[in-house]
């Protein structure tokens, strides 16, 4: 370790123990403008022998004390570098002093998390999604039809709830509780994962892949030289390192997102974790959108395209509803009105209708033509009987109509005598 980062990192130590409580939240804000101090105690961290480590864990868990939110996420940056050093430990050759700091740290950092400001202990809840309802990642329109059974109806409406603790106080790390610690802890920081700096989510790829690898003939394909004995994983833990792992893809991390979560899916397939093999292979299966990040490496960032819900009407223009059917069926007799009175060959169609023609004669007589159709309706016909309309016959009928009232119309014009037109009214 170089003597500036030493000098910065003593400096930091020194300056928060004189801190009066109103000044915290201060210091917090202040801690963003320190570039140096994060690379500096990650090489603290990750040092085998390091004097400064003991005060640094001491530090960073009087941070997570205080309740400053600022400073609680400033402590969880650093969560998957002491993770792996708390795994590597059994394995490297550190001194159980140093190590013996580092558990500290993590099992106080587990024990303000699993219960609240009151001391009581917490009891996590998470809503399960329901395909029926829409979401920013999915339309039920798009999945197909969903059968309406009674129990589908009778579920509809339903959230299902998964509770999670209340979860016991550990005072030291052991091998039945180990991985039910660094779970919850893992929780804790994806919960956070927003805060997170690019440094943070880097870590927790190389944390990622190095837990699955090591030992396994991959590690020679990734070419790392540290330990090559096997660490025992479960499927919790490798399900939270894959949530963690599809933030870092989609947030400029796309190399060592890609990496960590093929050697994720490689662990889990060895030790046929189901849990991990569903997370990881949808996760894996949806970044085939990967192309549209823009730029190339920690530059470009991931797009997720999600499906946005539109603001109009979701009912059909042409749906079958009772009000439409009855509307078409006005529409039906409208059009048939119409069609009737303009088709000349309809009968009693006004569509090409013959003039009326009155004619007055020399003595004062008028004449008038006979009007085709019967003054009285005809009664209907018994049940049972048969009648038939052929529709020759009715085309003579107005034939006959028309040459009377052309020969009228001759007499009118030549002026003939009123025995003339009693033959024409004939």
């Amino acid at each position: 370790m170089l003597a500036m980062d030493q000098g910065v990192v003593e400096e930091w130590l020194s300056e928060f123990k004189t801190l009066p409580d109103s000044a915290v939240s201060s210091y917090a804000a202040s801690l963003k403008e320190k570039g140096s101090l994060v690379p500096a105690l990650y090489k603290v961290i990750r040092e085998n022998y390091s004097d400064l480590l003991e005060p640094v864990c001491h530090q960073l868990f009087e941070f997570y004390r205080s309740g400053e939110q600022r400073l609680q996420r400033f402590v969880l940056q650093f969560l998957p570098e002491l993770l792996w050093s708390l795994l590597l430990a059994p394995s490297a050759a550190r001194d159980p002093h140093t190590s013996g700091c580092v558990e500290a740290l993590l099992l106080g950092i587990y024990n303000l998390e699993i219960v609240d400001k009151d001391g009581q202990s917490k009891v996590l809840s998470f809503t399960v999604p329901s395909l029926s309802k829409p979401s920013v990642y999915h339309e039920p329109s798009t999945i197909g039809s969903l059968a309406l059974t009674e129990g589908a109806l009778a579920n509809h409406g339903l959230s299902r709830v998964v509770y999670s603790g209340p979860h016991l106080q550990r005072e030291t790390f052991t091998a039945q509780n180990r991985f039910e610690v660094l779970t919850f802890l893992l929780l804790s920081y994806n919960a956070a994962l927003s805060y997170m700096a690019s440094s943070s989510l880097q870590s927790l790829c190389q944390l990622s892949s190095r837990v699955c690898i090591c030992g396994f003939p991959r590690q020679q394909l990734r070419r790392y030289k540290g330990i090559s004995s096997r660490l025992t994983v479960t499927s919790e833990f490798l399900v939270q390192l894959v949530t963690g792992i599809h933030y870092a893809l989609c947030n400029g991390e796309m190399d060592l997102g890609s990496k960590a979560l093929d050697d994720v899916l490689y662990r889990a397939q060895l030790e046929l974790f189901p849990e991990a093999l569903l997370v990881g292979n949808a996760i894996k299966s949806s970044q085939q959108c990967a192309a549209l990040k823009s730029g190339g490496g920690k530059e470009g960032a991931c797009i997720i395209q999600v499906e946005v819900t539109p603001t109009s009407s979701r009912i059909s223009r042409n749906a079958v509803t009772s009000l439409s059917i009855r509307g078409h069926r006005w529409k039906r007799h409208e059009s048939q009105e119409v069609s009737v009175d303009s088709d000349p060959a309809a009968p009693g169609g006004q569509g090409s209708s013959i003039p009326e023609i009155s004619v007055t004669m020399p003595n004062g007589d008028s004449l008038r033509p006979r009007d085709p159709r019967p003054l009285t309706q005809p009664e209907p016909e018994p049940l049972g009987s048969a009648s038939e309309v052929s529709p020759t016959h009715d085309l003579s009928l107005r034939g006959q109509e028309v040459r009377r009232q052309k020969s009228v119309r001759r007499l009118v014009d030549e002026g003939s005598g009123p025995a003339s037109a009693g033959r024409a009214q004939y």
